[in-house]
């Protein structure tokens, strides 16, 4: 794969929407910067760095301080902040594939840089690093052009699907191992070292913070520990890599042999919906209507198991099926684990709300070709959401025996990441993790 061929393509098609962007919103220029360290309250460490996503989205160098000055009919400029350094590694450039796409200078101070950035009017700024553009006369972070900019970032050039599909082979790799080790006994911190050995990264490189849950703890749909716990009967892995800045996010559900069988059918059974979701996905479909399909099919799937005594219309008008599945069937990928645009009906930025029934639902867009997003249905067995379904009227329509006997095997979610074609999608997941 030609990857200066193609981040040429990927670049020259951010120019050409940037200037329109320009255009529409009355701006002559704009500057990104890669935004500056955050240093923790009343303490000398700092976050791990992040780069600004809007930075990310035109150019691929790590660091701090770096800025991008974009003006319409000129090749962007790239000042690189490289300071000289002892206390930590400051690596060469080299001649990365990117490189020929910008005019490349570079800076080794901070106010350099910005004093390399000149004199500009009308100019808009996008980061963190607001004080230094306000003393440039830039205006930060205005609405309507970062609305214009994050609507662009919804439809993925082959440059990033690539980024995309390179990060998905890694975190493949790193589920296969994590896996195994789960298979073997392995506890959940020690699942969550072979995951990152086998990717080959520390924790700060992931996307996101792996969700590694044995057990009940799979019901807690953003937890955080690392227990000890060995010889899990469930595990829950939602767990992703990134290349590029591009994330691959990526979750399953695996049972081990002395699981309760009637959860591994479960699990089984989800897997069936959660293939049936992807199989729906095409251009035109509201994204609320799919998530609509995953509660039909959950509560379908409900019945059949014997856990709810209504069929799925009827216990999705009657919100039987929201406490076990309460979050969204997904979101936009790119850049960003959570990528923008995900509620906004144009590129101006008009509001798309989710309905609600449905809060949580992160993507209430039309699906169109060129998007990239998650198709990731979860049924769990969360007391706290239960509760009021025991002493309401439908409380009679819940096989609660069979709840409570299932509630220690936590929750399962299946989580794919799909391309929106023409004429439908492809999954980008399952092609490197079949199951």
């Amino acid at each position: 794969m030609d990857l200066t061929a193609l981040f040429h393509d990927h670049l020259a098609e951010h120019q050409r929407c940037a200037e329109e962007a320009l255009a529409r919103t009355g701006f002559e220029a704009l500057v990104i910067s890669s935004g500056s360290v955050h240093t923790y309250f009343a303490d000398d460490q700092d976050a791990p760095f992040h780069p600004t996503p809007h930075f990310a989205h035109w150019c691929p160098m790590e660091g701090p301080h770096h800025v991008l000055v974009i003006r319409p009919g000129k090749r962007p400029r790239l000042i690189r902040y490289a300071p000289e350094d002892f206390w930590y590694e400051q690596l060469p450039l080299g001649s990365p594939f990117w490189s020929g796409g910008f005019d490349l200078e570079e800076a080794g101070s901070v106010d350099d840089v910005w004093v390399r950035v000149g004199t500009l009017t009308r100019t808009a700024y996008l980061g963190n690093e607001t004080d230094r553009a306000a003393t440039a006369g830039l205006e930060a972070n205005p609405t309507l052009l970062t609305a214009h900019l994050d609507w662009t970032r919804s439809y993925k050039s082959a440059y990033e699907l690539q980024c995309i599909e390179e990060a998905t082979v890694l975190g493949a790799r790193g589920h296969l191992a994590a896996k195994a080790a789960f298979l073997a006994g392995a506890s959940e911190l020690e699942i969550h070292h072979a995951y990152v050995q086998a990717v080959g990264c520390v924790d700060h490189e992931l996307p996101y913070g792996n969700i590694v849950a044995l057990n009940e703890k799979g019901a807690t749909l953003h937890y955080e520990g690392k227990r000890n716990l060995k010889h899990g009967f469930t595990l829950l892995l939602d767990a992703g890599a990134q290349v590029r800045g591009y994330a691959a996010d990526i979750t399953r559900t695996v049972t081990a042999p002395h699981c309760d069988a009637r959860f591994s059918a479960l699990v089984a059974g989800m897997e069936r919906v959660q293939r049936q979701l992807c199989e729906a996905v095409k251009p035109n479909l509201p994204y609320g209507d799919l998530h609509h399909l995953g509660h039909l099919k959950i509560a379908g799937l409900l019945q059949e198991q014997g856990f709810l005594k209504a069929d799925p219309e009827e216990a999705v008008a009657k919100g039987l099926s929201r406490p076990f599945f309460p979050h969204g069937l997904g979101h936009h990928l790119g850049i960003q684990v959570h990528d923008v645009a995900g509620r906004q009906l144009d590129p101006e930025g008009t509001p798309a709300p989710p309905p609600p029934q449905h809060p949580s639902l992160r993507t209430t867009r039309m699906i169109e070709a060129g998007q990239v997003f998650t198709v990731e249905p979860g049924l769990y067995f969360i007391p706290m959401l239960l509760r009021p379904f025991r002493e309401n009227e439908h409380s009679a329509l819940f096989n609660w025996t069979l709840i409570d006997e299932l509630t220690p095997c936590g929750g399962i979610r299946i989580e794919d990441n799909l391309f929106v074609t023409d004429t439908g999608a492809r999954n980008l997941t399952r092609k490197h993790l079949p199951n």
